[in-house]
C-alpha cells in the first residue's frame, strides 16, 4: 500500500489530469468525483512499482480511462431506484397504487425486475435485456408471465 506522501504527490501531479480525463468521458461532475476516488483507491492498493515518471503517468491515464469505461457500462444503475426505496415510499401512494406495488413487490425476482424496469422506469425490452444480460425474447416472456400473474392476483385486466 502506498504512503500518504505518495498519495499527496500523485494527486498534486496527476490529479487534474485524472479529473479532466474522467470529466471528458463521463460529462458529470459527480460521476467524475466518484471515478476519481476509485482511481486513487486503485493507486493506493497497487503493489507494483513504476519504471519512470512517464510510466506512472501512463498508468494513471490507463486506469482513469478504464475506470470511466467501467462506470459507463454500469450507467444503467443510475437510471433506477432500488425496489427497497420504492417499498419505503409506499406510504405516500394512494391505496390502489399501493396495492399494485405490494403485488409487484411479491412477484419472483426476475418478474419483479422486468415489470419494475418496464413500467416504473420506462425502459424498453431491449434496454432491459442489456441491463439484465438476457435475450430480448426472454424479457418479453418474463413480462408476459408477470402480467399473467398480476392479472390473476388483481382479478382483471392488466397491460
Amino acid at each position: 500500500m502506498k504512503s500518504a506522501e505518495d498519495l499527496s504527490r500523485t494527486m498534486e501531479v496527476y490529479g487534474d489530469m485524472v479529473r479532466r480525463i474522467c470529466f471528458v468521458h463521463l460529462k458529470s461532475r459527480h460521476d467524475t468525483e466518484d471515478v476519481f476516488q476509485n482511481v486513487y483507491m486503485k493507486y493506493l492498493l497497487y503493489e507494483g512499482s513504476f519504471e519512470s515518471a512517464e510510466h506512472e503517468k501512463a498508468w494513471f491515464v490507463r486506469v482513469a480511462i478504464n475506470a470511466c469505461t467501467d462506470w459507463l457500462r454500469y450507467l444503467s444503475r443510475r437510471k433506477w431506484v432500488p425496489l427497497e426505496v420504492v417499498d419505503e415510499e409506499r406510504e405516500s401512494l394512494d391505496s390502489s397504487s399501493a396495492e399494485l406495488l405490494e403485488i409487484v413487490l411479491k412477484l419472483p425476482e426476475k418478474y419483479r425486475n422486468v415489470i419494475y424496469l418496464y413500467y416504473y422506469e420506462d425502459y424498453t425490452a431491449a434496454e432491459i435485456a442489456k441491463i439484465l444480460g438476457k435475450k430480448e425474447n426472454t424479457v418479453y416472456t418474463w413480462l408476459s408471465r408477470a402480467k399473467d400473474i398480476l392479472r390473476d392476483r388483481l382479478g382483471g385486466e392488466w397491460t
